[in-house]
């Protein structure tokens, strides 16, 4: 017998509650200067709730992109910390392995990243850790991606 589809999870309800949350606070910001400075700080404080494993990921992956790529702006996307272009739109991206009871973290590049390698190329990875040169890696790749 066909098992029911019930439409999404609740994970993926509350994602799509952050992001609708997110927009919200984005269009009350007033200047460009104070949604910067505002997005940064709401990223860091999603980073500062999450579990131990996941925090010290998402700290350093944080560390390295706006060390290698300080053009892309730092905010929240879904509840999880992104870094988006200059027009708004989404590189690179973090996602907690708890926030979708997964068994590793995740460091993901949207389809505004040129990583474009003929005509396939790997645009998610598995980050258990991040020590020197998975960090060197992730480098490398958002130097890739911002161009």
């Amino acid at each position: 017998m066909a098992e029911k589809h019930e439409g999404f999870t609740a994970d993926e309800r509350a994602a799509m509650k952050e992001r609708a949350k997110e927009l919200k606070a984005e269009s009350k910001r007033a200047s460009a200067a104070a949604k910067a400075a505002e997005a940064e700080r709401d990223l860091l404080e999603k980073i500062a709730e999450m579990p131990a494993e996941d925090r010290v990921l998402a700290e350093r992956f944080h560390e390295i992109v706006t060390t290698v790529a300080p053009q892309l702006a730092p905010k929240t996307w879904y509840g999880m910390p992104a870094y988006n272009n200059e027009d708004g739109k989404p590189v690179c991206f973090f996602q907690s392995a708890a926030k979708f009871k997964s068994r590793y973290a995740t460091i993901g590049f949207s389809d505004n990243a040129r990583l474009d390698d003929g005509d396939m190329w790997p645009v998610y990875y598995a980050i258990a850790d991040l020590g020197e040169a998975e960090s060197a890696r992730i480098a490398e790749l958002v130097k890739r991606a911002v161009g």
